[in-house]
């Protein structure tokens, strides 16, 4: 298995790891991030922190100790870290100054967008992804999730990519047994200013007995897929029935371990008729129905070695992902040909 340090694509990039408004001033939460323990918590005047959950004393996890107004409290020994993460009062040694103490928590960059907190163990080598359809004040958005899946990240991007599966596993609902041909489509790599680079999937078509939530008949649904990071995937999708809808499903994942993941989902739409609870049951719908699969796939990391899984004409647009993988470097999640 990868350690994530070995890494440098992962590490340096950013990955969500909560829902921004559910933080608010005075709280905090704990989660798992590259094999990481985290500490993600907001300050009373609404600033962001991330740390590591780790006190420097004696290891102890700080997401159980208090927060303070600037700062955490360790509750082993009550060594008191300001937001800078230096450590300011040591109660068993009041006689000591804070120029005086060395102790430091690990602290990361941190940062808000798109109603996510994005969290970098390392140097961010580029910004958070562009996703320009959630700027689009037309479009409703709605987050799900988190889903906790046992697998690796890069598995459940490549089934995210995937239309030959909605007949089998979707059934019913973003496919049927009687109509699962998968019509020819293009793969281009791409770089826009607006959109970002990677790789994208262009004039996807597939039948869908029900596509949207506010779907009633089945229709041909085209779908663009793109891929502009390594754990995020953005698919839109208009049903040839339904003029003037537009819809932009993106999945972001945090990475907790290599084959733990926990996903993020981010609907940009013009649906405003349905409850947000009612557009969350059909998306866990759908994701649950994927969770039995993406956990049982063997390995649970992707392969990129040629050979080792077989493809057809129909999974170029997986074949271009598992590509951008191997020309990013990509170790932590995959089986790489250096094993």
């Amino acid at each position: 298995m990868t350690t994530p340090l070995r890494d440098p694509v992962l590490i340096n990039d950013w990955h969500p790891v909560a829902i921004a408004a559910e933080l608010a001033p005075g709280q905090q939460t704990a989660t798992l991030l590259l094999d990481t323990h985290v500490l993600v918590w907001r300050s009373q005047d609404g600033r962001l922190h991330a740390w590591e959950d780790r006190c420097p004393h004696r290891g102890m996890k700080l997401s159980m100790g208090t927060l303070q107004a600037d700062g955490v409290t360790c509750p082993y020994h009550g060594w008191i870290f300001g937001e800078d993460g230096q450590c300011k009062h040591i109660p068993a040694m009041p006689e000591l100054t804070p120029e005086r103490m060395t102790g430091r928590v690990t602290t990361y960059a941190v940062q808000e967008r798109y109603g996510l907190v994005w969290v970098c163990l390392g140097t961010p080598a580029q910004d958070v992804l562009p996703f320009p359809e959630f700027d689009d004040a037309r479009l409703r958005k709605v987050w799900c999730g988190p889903y906790e899946v046992a697998a690796s990240g890069p598995r459940l991007v490549e089934n995210f990519l995937d239309m030959s599966h909605f007949a089998w596993v979707h059934t019913d609902i973003l496919g049927e047994k009687t109509r699962p041909e998968i019509p020819d489509y293009e793969v281009q790599s791409f770089d826009d200013p607006v959109y970002g680079s990677g790789v994208r999937a262009v004039q996807c078509q597939a039948w869908q007995p029900q596509s949207n939530k506010l779907s009633d008949s089945g229709s041909m649904v085209e779908y663009t897929y793109r891929v502009v990071r390594p754990l995020t995937a953005i698919l839109t999708k208009v049903p040839e029935a339904m003029a003037g809808f537009h819809e932009a499903i993106s999945l972001h994942l945090q990475p907790m371990t290599e084959t733990r993941t926990r996903a993020w989902i981010i609907l940009a739409m013009t649906n405003f008729e349905s409850s947000d609870a009612e557009l969350r049951q059909f998306q866990d719908t759908i994701f649950l129905q994927d969770q039995p699969i993406v956990e049982n796939q063997i390995p649970l990391r992707l392969p990129l070695v040629p050979g080792m899984e077989m493809s057809i004409p129909v999974d170029r647009m997986s074949l271009a992902y598992r590509r951008y993988l191997k020309q990013l470097g990509l170790r932590y999640g995959v089986v790489s040909e250096a094993e």
